[in-house]
C-alpha cells in the first residue's frame, strides 16, 4: 500500500524534473504538452486532436488504425461484410478487460462483451449525451420505432452472444471500417457511465494500453501503464512498456519550446513560426544545432490547405470557372512554401486529396504558368479592357502572409485583391452561411478515407447544413460519389476517387496551397513513437531509456 500512495507523487514530479531523474525510482515515464488542452476524457466528446490523444491512450474500438492508416483489428479479431454490403459482423476477442473500478465490486474488473458495444455505440447518437460525434452514424440503419420513443430510436447493432456483434447499415457506405476506427466508437462500461453521468470525463474507464491516475485541469494529468493490456508485441512481452504518461497543459508555445529544448519534455508536435527558423532549415529539415539533442520525423499529413470560392454568386468574377482556373495557374505554390513555410508541406499542384490518401491524383493539375493565367483572364466575361473586379478573401492573422502572397501573385496577372483579417469564430460563422465571396481554409481529415475529402464537393452536403462551402454542383461528380460510396472493390472505389478529383480541378472551386506535413520532435532517448498521417499519439509501442 505505502507503494502505491508513493507512486503518483513521483509520476506529478517528473513533469518538471530533469531528465536524469526520469529513472531514479525505476519508472519509465513520457512527457509532453498539449497547447490546446484536454475537456474531456470521454470518448463521446474527441472533436479536437487533444482529447483523442488523450482518450487513444485509454480506451479501443472494434478497429483501429496502423502507422500507414489501414483498418486492423482491435477488439474485434475480425468481421464479415454481407454481399450486400449492409450487414457486418464482428467477432470479438474474449480477453479485453476493463480498467478496475469499484463500480464492479471491490479493486475489481470485467471482461468486454459484445453488449457493451450496443450500449456505446447508441451512446453515440443518443441527445441526452449531446456528441458532436452522432453524425459518424448517419448510414446505419436504426430499430423499428416505437409508440413511446420520442427523441432517441436505437441503431440496429445487435449482440449476436457475448462475442458476436452485427451492426446492419441503411445504405451501403464503404468507408464504414475507417468511420468504426475513431475514438468516438470506442467501448465503454455502462455501469460506470451511469454511475458518473457527464462526470465520466474526468473518471474514465476503458480498456486501453494506460489507465487514468490524476488530472488537475489545465496543468498536468497522468496516465498509469496498465499490466493487464490485452495486445502483445512479436515475443509476447505486453505493451505497453511504459510506466506513466505524463501531459501538461502549457498554453504559451514559446514556453513549450523552450521547456522542450530544455529536456523538460520528450516530444513537441509542430513548430510555432514564431520559431521555424530556428528549428527548421529553408529546405525543410533539423537545424544542425539540434540534432544532437532530438530528432525530426515527417511525414505527408491528412490536411489540405486551401483558399475557397463561393461559386454560386453570379456577380462575383469566382463565379466563372475560366477566372478559377487562372487563379490556381498564377500561384507559384513551391516558391510559397519554400519562403513562407520553410518547406514543410508538398506544393498543392495535384488535387483536393491529400498525396497521403490511395485515390490522390498523381499527375500535376496546375503548375504554376502566370502567362496563362493572364491569358484565361482577359477570356473571362468579367474582364474589361485591363480592368478587373477586385475578389476579397477572408483569413485570420496566422495565415496572412499566405494570404498577403496571394495576393501579389494574383496582382501580377491584373486581378486586385483585399485581405480581410477576422477570427476564426466570424470566418466559420460567415463560411457556413456563404457571406464570404473567397476564404482560406483546411481540411484535415475525420478518417482515413479519401470520401472525406471529395464529400466537400457533394451538392446534398451544401452549408449550412454540410461541409459545401463552396456551393460547388456537378451532376455527373454527385453520380460518381454515390457509386464509390457503395462499391465495395477497393481498387474500382480509388478509380473513381482519382476521376472524381480530376472532376472537380476541371471547374475548380478552390486553389489547393499545399498538402500539409506531420512534424514530430522527439528526444533522442525516445523509441518507438512513430508517426501517423493524422498525427494520432499512440505510446503503446513507446520507450524511454536512461
Amino acid at each position: 500500500m505505502r507503494f502505491r500512495l508513493i507512486i503518483p507523487v513521483i509520476a506529478l514530479s517528473l513533469l518538471v524534473s530533469c531528465k536524469t531523474d526520469d529513472h531514479s525510482n525505476g519508472h519509465s515515464v513520457f512527457r509532453y504538452n498539449e497547447v490546446d488542452g484536454i475537456n474531456s476524457l470521454d470518448p463521446l466528446y474527441t472533436r479536437n486532436l487533444s482529447n483523442i490523444n488523450g482518450c487513444n491512450q485509454l480506451f479501443n474500438g472494434l478497429v483501429q488504425y496502423d502507422d500507414r492508416m489501414n483498418v486492423t483489428p482491435c477488439i474485434a479479431k475480425y468481421w464479415n461484410i454481407s454481399d450486400d454490403a449492409l450487414t457486418y459482423t464482428f467477432t470479438l476477442r474474449d480477453d479485453v478487460f476493463f480498467h478496475k473500478s469499484g463500480l464492479f465490486g471491490g479493486d475489481s474488473t470485467r471482461k468486454v462483451v459484445a453488449d457493451d458495444f450496443v450500449y456505446s455505440l447508441n451512446r453515440v447518437i443518443d441527445p441526452v449525451w449531446a456528441s458532436p460525434g452522432g453524425w459518424i452514424m448517419a448510414n446505419v440503419k436504426r430499430m423499428d420505432a416505437q409508440p413511446d420513443d420520442k427523441d432517441f430510436i436505437p441503431l440496429a447493432v445487435t449482440a449476436l452472444n457475448d462475442t458476436t456483434l452485427q451492426i446492419e447499415l441503411s445504405q451501403p457506405f464503404s468507408p464504414f471500417l475507417s468511420i468504426l476506427a475513431m475514438k468516438y466508437c470506442s467501448v465503454v462500461p455502462s455501469e460506470v457511465v451511469e454511475h458518473y453521468g457527464k462526470d465520466f470525463r474526468k473518471n474514465p474507464i476503458g480498456t486501453g494500453p494506460f489507465k487514468f491516475k490524476y488530472w488537475k485541469e489545465d496543468e498536468k494529468l497522468v496516465l498509469e501503464r496498465n499490466d493487464n493490456y490485452f495486445e502483445t508485441d512479436s515475443e509476447g512481452n505486453r505493451y505497453p512498456y511504459l510506466d506513466y504518461v505524463a501531459i501538461s497543459f502549457i498554453k504559451d508555445k514559446q514556453t513549450v519550446f523552450l521547456e522542450f529544448v530544455k529536456d523538460n519534455f520528450d516530444y513537441m508536435s509542430g513548430v510555432d513560426p514564431a520559431y521555424m527558423r530556428e528549428l527548421i532549415t529553408p529546405e525543410g529539415t533539423l537545424n544542425e544545432k539540434y540534432r544532437d539533442k532530438f530528432e525530426l520525423i515527417s511525414e505527408p499529413y491528412l490536411n489540405t490547405e486551401y483558399i475557397g470560392f463561393n461559386v454560386e454568386d453570379e456577380t462575383s468574377p469566382l463565379s466563372d470557372p475560366i477566372v478559377r482556373q487562372a487563379v490556381n495557374y498564377a500561384i507559384d505554390k513551391p516558391k510559397m512554401l519554400r519562403h513562407l513555410r520553410s518547406n514543410v508541406g508538398t506544393p498543392g499542384i495535384y488535387g483536393f486529396i491529400p498525396t497521403a490518401l490511395p485515390g490522390h491524383l498523381t499527375t500535376p493539375q496546375y503548375e504554376y504558368d502566370p502567362i496563362k493565367a493572364a491569358e484565361l483572364i482577359k477570356k473571362s466575361k468579367f474582364y474589361n479592357n485591363g480592368n478587373f473586379p477586385e475578389i476579397r478573401i477572408a483569413t485570420t492573422m496566422e495565415y496572412s502572409d499566405l494570404c498577403n502572397y496571394i495576393q501579389s501573385r494574383l496582382s501580377y496577372i491584373g486581378i486586385p485583391v483585399k485581405v480581410d483579417v477576422y477570427s476564426a469564430a466570424v470566418i466559420k460563422d460567415m463560411r457556413s452561411t456563404s457571406k464570404l465571396q473567397c476564404f482560406r481554409g483546411s481540411w484535415v481529415a475525420d478518417y482515413s478515407d479519401a470520401e472525406n475529402y471529395l464529400s466537400l464537393f457533394y451538392s446534398k452536403n451544401f452549408c449550412p447544413t454540410g461541409p459545401n462551402y463552396f456551393h460547388w454542383k456537378n451532376d455527373r461528380f454527385d453520380k460518381m460519389y454515390e457509386t464509390a460510396i457503395s462499391e465495395t472493390d477497393n481498387d474500382k472505389r480509388m478509380e473513381l476517387y482519382a476521376q472524381m478529383d480530376s472532376l472537380i480541378m476541371t471547374e475548380p472551386p478552390c486553389i489547393v496551397l499545399f498538402y500539409d506535413k506531420v512534424l514530430r520532435f522527439v528526444s533522442k532517448n525516445v523509441s518507438g513513437l512513430g508517426s501517423n498521417p493524422i498525427n494520432l499519439m499512440d505510446l503503446k509501442k513507446t520507450k524511454v531509456s536512461k
